[in-house]
Formats: structure tokens, sequence, C-alpha cells
């Protein structure tokens, strides 16, 4: 088999529900999950803000086999805005509401846990969840610095969880639909993959410390985070804009379209050159950490390239989309995203070939996603956004971010997962943990 058709397929097997009931090597050796769960899995809502809103709305709509058992929020406020979506047409048992996410994986009866919460809490809640005996939905990005990505891997093996990172496009119709067409060869062998995020932002000024809203457990809010006064906007929504909680736009819009770049690749590896640059374009007086604007571009082992870009100021997006990805083939190129869509031009004179625009449009993946992980759950087969998958793509994230807080480009080992001749870019792959809210040990 060549190349080509080996990339192909590699690609293809990431789609297909089929190959999801294959066995996964991981770090040597096979993961097993155990034997399958009962038909109705009882679930623990971790984070009851944001993205978790959709969840819980679509589990409820749907009318999945689940039962939502717990509420799990330091915000009080937002355990009850939650607790009527569960209990007003979806179960007569109103859920436990709690503070505390131990309380929720303490309780031997729940079987698997959603986490949606700032990124600096997804690690030490995952790890102790799957060490509990839990299965875990993580919301994207999985880690918050790159070495939490590995442990997460070591501890789905070591105890035999099943793992699920919210990059929902992986369940898409349109991905599948695409991905099809990838596999036949439409635009022959992929050697790069274009991923943007081109969206307008606004300017949000700082503000001053103050005091935290009533019954809000802050500390815990803090957690692993460094110890510091209260701020509005390192606390609901604005928290991304922190190194202390989130990854900025590259880790919380950005991942969604690197994901899809790392697919359309085909990548099964680690870059080995990381070059980025970024800075402050367009929202002068800004309170965020991140630059407002970054490209970054990584080189593969083979010689493929992965190119990120966002830009602040576009309320028309690129190739009309705010989201999105082009694939650059031998024969032609694609140009994809997560909104639906794609299309394909083909040869020297780019010839108009098959397009989706109108039947998918808008179809996210997001219920196809969740019912991936609950049947995964009941079945204890992989998902289609496992560990692995999940850490090759979140570590574009980190390693972009390293590349521009040191040197601007790195060289980067694959197999060791090191950068090479830089230390300060190798202190960053991780982080120092607040007690005693740091990562657990996998024993």
């Amino acid at each position: 088999m060549d190349h080509d058709t080996n990339r192909r397929q590699f690609l293809w097997q990431s789609t297909e529900a089929a190959a999801m009931t294959a066995a996964v090597a991981t770090l040597g050796g096979v993961h097993t999950f155990g034997e399958e769960k009962p038909a109705t899995v009882r679930l623990g809502i971790i984070g009851c803000g944001g993205i978790m809103t959709n969840h819980v709305k679509g589990l409820v709509s749907r009318r999945e086999a689940v039962s939502i058992a717990w509420l799990c929020d330091v915000d009080p406020r937002q355990n009850d805005k939650m607790a009527p979506l569960v209990t007003r047409d979806f179960q007569t048992s109103p859920p436990k509401r709690t503070a505390r996410y131990e309380d929720v994986i303490e309780d031997k009866d729940i079987d698997a846990c959603i986490i949606a919460t700032p990124h600096h809490w997804h690690a030490p809640m995952a790890l102790r969840a799957m060490q509990a005996g839990k299965d875990v939905y993580i919301e994207k990005p999985i880690s918050h610095v790159y070495n939490e990505g590995p442990l997460i891997i070591a501890a789905a093996k070591k105890y035999g969880r099943v793992v699920q990172q919210g990059s929902q496009m992986r369940s898409s119709p349109v991905t599948e639909k695409a991905g099809r067409l990838l596999k036949e060869g439409v635009i022959g062998d992929v050697k790069v993959a274009r991923a943007w995020t081109a969206e307008t932002r606004t300017v949000a000024k700082p503000q001053p410390d103050g005091s935290p809203p009533a019954g809000v457990d802050y500390d815990r809010w803090l957690g692993p985070a460094p110890k510091r006064p209260f701020n509005p906007h390192r606390f609901h929504q604005t928290w991304r804009m922190f190194h202390d909680y989130g990854n900025g736009e590259i880790g919380d819009d950005g991942i969604h379209d690197l994901d899809m770049a790392a697919w359309g690749l085909g990548i099964d590896t680690l870059p080995k050159q990381i070059t980025a640059r970024g800075g402050r374009m367009l929202l002068d007086g800004h309170a965020s950490e991140y630059p407002d604007n970054m490209n970054v571009t990584y080189e593969y082992p083979d010689g493929r390239l992965l190119i990120y870009e966002n830009y602040p100021f576009t309320a028309y997006g690129l190739h009309g989309f705010d989201n999105g990805n082009v694939f650059y083939g031998t024969e032609g190129y694609m140009v994809f995203s997560r909104r639906g869509a794609f299309s394909v031009f083909q040869g020297p004179k780019g010839t108009p070939g098959p397009t989706e625009g109108k039947e998918l449009r808008g179809k996210t993946g997001y219920p196809e996603h969740m019912a991936n992980f609950l049947d995964a759950v009941r079945h204890r087969t992989p998902t289609r956004a496992t560990p692995q998958i999940a850490h090759r793509s979140c570590a574009l994230v980190h390693l972009g971010e390293i590349a521009h807080l040191t040197r601007g480009r790195l060289d980067f080992d694959p197999q060791l997962e090191r950068f090479v001749d830089c230390d300060e870019a190798n202190r960053l792959l991780t982080k120092e943990y607040r007690e005693p809210y740091g990562l657990p040990k996998l024993t």
C-alpha cells in the first residue's frame, strides 16, 4: 500500500463508526474497557454554565437514555438555572446539587461525567474521575498545558475508561461526507492544511478587583490556579483571556479548526517544528493576556504543513466562513467549514467539484458526538475523539503558544515530546499547581 493510500485510509478510519469498535493501542498496550453497562447511563454534570447548557438541552430534547444525577458548579446560580431543564420534561427526580466535584465522582452509581469547566480544571477533574471508575466527556481542550495530555492518555488506559473530547466536528455529517471524498482522492494527496478563526471581537476594558458573587466558592473556582483577588474578567466567560485558566483564542475556538486541520491531513504524529507570531492588531486596551491575532505554522516529519490563523476584525470571515479550513492537495483543494459546508476545486484551473452547503448547513455534530460518547460508555468501545486524537490536536494549541512566548521558532522531538535545545520552552510544557487542587498520582 503506497503513502497516499495509507494516509487516506488513516483519515477515513478516523470517521468510520466501525473503526470505533476496534481495540485502541495506547502506550504499548491494548486499551480495554470492561463489560457493557446498562442502557440508561447515570451522569454527573460538572460545570453548569456556557456550553453545558447546550449539552443538557440536547440530552433532554432528544430524550437520551440517561439519568442526570448530579449538577456541580461553584456558583450555585448556575446549578439553579440548570435544574429546571432536567426536571421539567426529562426526569421526575431532581438531580442533587453541589459545589464539590468530589461529591459527584465519589457516587458509586455514577457511570460518567461531562466536564465543561474552565480549562485549568479539566485534567485535575478528569484524572480523578477516571481513578474513581467514571468515563469522561471533556470539553475542548482536554488539557490546559501540554503535559496533561499524556497523563489523560495514560489514565484512560490504566483505569479502562472511555474518554471523549468535545471536538464535535469529528461526528458531524459534513465531516463524514467530506472524509469520503478525501479518501477517494478527490484532491489527491493532502500536503497542506490551513485553519482559521476569523470573527470580530470587542475590547474588554480592564476592571478593578472586587468581591465574588454571594455564595460562590471562589477559592474552589481558582482551584489549581494561583491565588489572586476576584476580578469580574477572571470569572464567567472572560476567564479564557488569561493564562491561569484558559488558552486564548487558539485554544478556545481555534482548537476546533486545528482539530479538523489535523483530521484533513490524516495526522497521526506531532510536528517537528513550530513557528509562531502574534500581537495587538486591533484590540488596544484589551484586558486579555493573549494576542488578538496569531499565525502559527507546524511542520511535520514528512514535510506536510499545518497553518493556523486568527484575526479579530473579519466580520466577513474567510472564504465566507468565520471558522474553517482549506485542504491543499496535489490535484486540487477543498474549502471546508464546521458550519456544515465544503467546496472542492480541481486541477490547474480550479474547476468546481463536489459541493455541500445546503442540506448539512448548521449541522455541527453536537448530538451525534454526545450519542457516540454514550454508546461508547454503554458498549465499552472507543469514541471518535479518543485521548490520543485529542492530545495530538491540543498539542498544537500548546506548542503554538509556547513558540509565541519564547523564540518564535522552535524544533520539537515528536518521539521524546520535548523541545530541542530550549529549556525555557520545555518548562512551559507543564505548570505549577496550587495545592490541594493539583494533579493526582496515577496509582
